[in-house]
């Protein structure tokens, strides 16, 4: 269980990671210098599954991604609320069982850290938070009539 202090530094932890790791995925230029590293990566460890060329509308669709998971984590590192935490182990949970199916279905083993990642940090945000000791001394009863 965590406090609410350790839970905001949670959040804030899993957005950094994910601004590290996507930051690359932002623009065309940087995803393609990303995906020469991660093909040799893949060729020097001799790993199996496919890391294939991307053709425009793939390089898209990677942009997007690096886009939008840079501006949320950018908001999460500014305002790292504890609703933002469970709606991003929401999508944790969901890109974990796309990478899962990429990978059933011939993706390079690379995806395997970032699947193993994504789990860890999905896990550690559905955990429940402890409420602070002020919430816990609030009135229960009615509101008083004014």
């Amino acid at each position: 269980m965590w406090t609410s202090a350790q839970y905001r530094r949670v959040v804030q932890g899993s957005a950094w990671y994910d601004l590290i790791v996507t930051a690359a995925f932002a623009t065309p230029w940087s995803f393609a210098a990303l995906h020469g590293v991660l093909t040799s990566v893949s060729q020097a460890l001799d790993l199996p599954g496919e890391l294939p060329a991307f053709e425009p509308m793939h390089m898209l669709m990677a942009n997007l991604l690096g886009s939008i998971v840079c501006v949320w984590a950018v908001l999460r590192i500014r305002d790292p609320q504890q609703i933002y935490g469970r709606y991003d182990a929401v999508g944790r949970f969901l890109f974990s069982a796309w990478q899962l199916y990429a990978l059933l279905h011939g993706a390079s083993s690379l995806l395997v850290v970032f699947l193993i990642f994504e789990l860890a940090w999905g896990v550690v945000q559905v955990l429940p938070v402890r409420q602070s000791s002020l919430a816990s001394h609030a009135p229960t009863g009615p509101a008083p009539n004014l």
